[in-house]
């Protein structure tokens, strides 16, 4: 399931790093993007969303403000606020927020808050066998048999030993099917199979190297912030 999401907050840069996390988070696709409570009043009316992304302190009408207006909706949506303020986080869960997200946002505590959104008894499932193209064929490879995943242009390439093969689905939507097999999302446009990470090299600027155990001993970079959590996800 795609959550649509709307993202207000009056700094464009605020909302271009909230847009970023959430393609690192996955599952999310933000069809909106608001400067201000009005502006986030007439999107709401025009589609339906699934989840806010709300900032508080905004020139004219508050955060808080369109929160109690949405909470008055036939059908509303669910409400996270993204603020550098933490005094107003008991009068946010007054207006019933699903999560109140500190600025600069951590992309863990953002997943931890996606997955209020998501049912709980819906368990990932484990993905043997994936859809590929290659040649103008349609094939069915094996997961375990995938090295990694890169994004390039508006494609996703699944590379093996030896062959690479084309995917109809997003790097995203292939990190939701992939991720209970294994695979983790290290890079704006990578994907890694754990499995096959042979070494793990500390680079400069907090970043990380893997080398994987392919024959070529293909070489993938970890963007900063996703070092903590590939280190919990490899035990180091």
């Amino acid at each position: 399931m795609t959550l649509k999401a709307l993202v207000v907050d009056d700094e464009a840069p605020a909302r271009s790093e909230l847009r970023y996390l959430l393609d690192e988070a996955g599952g999310v696709e933000v069809v909106g993007e608001a400067s201000n409570a009005s502006e986030a009043s007439q999107l709401i009316r025009a589609i339906a969303y699934d989840v806010v992304f709300l900032d508080i302190d905004m020139p004219g009408v508050s955060g808080i403000e369109l929160a109690e207006v949405l909470a008055q909706l036939e059908r509303p949506p669910a409400v996270i606020f993204v603020t550098a303020h933490s005094e107003h986080a008991v009068k946010a869960f007054e207006v019933a927020a699903t999560d109140y997200l500190m600025k600069p946002v951590d992309l863990s505590r953002l997943k931890q808050a996606l997955s209020r959104l998501v049912p709980a008894e819906i368990a990932p499932v484990k993905v043997e066998r994936i859809s590929v193209e290659k040649a103008g064929k349609k094939l069915l490879l094996q997961v375990e048999d995938v090295y990694y995943v890169m994004a390039k242009d508006d494609y996703a390439y699944l590379h093996t030993d030896a062959e690479r093969y084309l995917s109809t689905n997003s790097l995203a939507q292939l990190e939701r099917k992939l991720d209970a097999s294994g695979f983790f999302r290290v890079h704006r446009r990578y994907l890694v199979n754990l499995a096959q990470v042979k070494e793990v090299v500390p680079m400069y600027g907090g970043t990380l190297l893997l080398t994987l155990s392919d024959r070529a001993g293909t070489q993938v970079p970890v963007s900063r912030r996703r070092v903590p959590s590939l280190k919990r996800a490899l035990g180091l």
